[in-house]
Parts: C-alpha cells; structure tokens; sequence
C-alpha cells in the first residue's frame, strides 16, 4: 500500500466535498462515502498480505484457527462500524453515529464470548 495514494485520495475527497458544499451540500455526504470506500479498498489490498502471513503462522504453530477467525472478525467489525459512525458525523447525524457504536460495541462484546470460553478452559486444563 502506497501512503501517498492515500493521502492523494484524502486529499482530492477534501476538495469535492468541499465545492460540493458550496454548491449542492446534499450530494457532499457521497462524495465522502465514494473517497471512503477507494481509501479502504487501498488498504484491503495490504490486509490481505498481512492475513496471510498471520494465517501462515498459525498454521506453523498449530493453535486453533477458529481463535485467529473470530478475532479478525472482531478487528473488521470495530473497523467498520468506526467508519459507518465517521460516516454519520460527517452528516451531522452524531445521535445515530452513537447508536452505531453502542451497537458495534455489544456485537464485539458478543463475539469475544467464546474466545473467553476457550481461554477459560485451556486455564482449566493447565491449571488440573
């Protein structure tokens, strides 16, 4: 992933929603999501290398992969409702930006249950 096309992306979304505003503020809100989503698929491209030397190794360690899974799913979950909330006070609709992160918050609480289980009982089999 190239930083500098990053920030070219960040910088040229600025600039729309900015004349945007000035001319149909309406339309402002998608500009922003449409430079949101080029920056993130830039940024899929790196995950993705990254998730396969993670997985690599997992696979040289042995431990159980459904750990590994249900922990990426909790990092995208956070990510995404970070950027749907961005998305919302960018809008100026800051009360549903909240009831998104209350949201994504109790799904990630609900998504680290069993990960707990697990480290529970390996403590339990360690400690008899």
């Amino acid at each position: 992933m190239d930083i500098v096309k990053v920030i070219a992306v960040g910088i040229i979304t600025v600039v729309a929603v900015i004349i945007l505003k000035q001319i149909k503020p309406e339309l402002s809100i998608f500009a922003t999501i449409a430079g949101s989503l080029v920056i993130i698929f830039m940024i899929l491209q790196a995950v993705g290398v990254v998730i396969v030397d993670y997985k690599n190794l997992l696979d040289k360690t042995g431990l159980n992969s459904g750990i590994f899974t249900s922990v990426l799913k909790i990092i995208g979950v956070g990510y995404l409702v970070e950027f749907a909330s961005d998305i919302c006070n960018d809008a100026g609709v800051g009360s549903i930006s909240n009831k998104i992160l209350l949201a994504g918050k109790i799904l990630i609480m609900i998504m680290c249950l069993p990960i707990i289980k697990n480290l529970l009982e390996l403590i339990i089999n360690f400690v008899s």
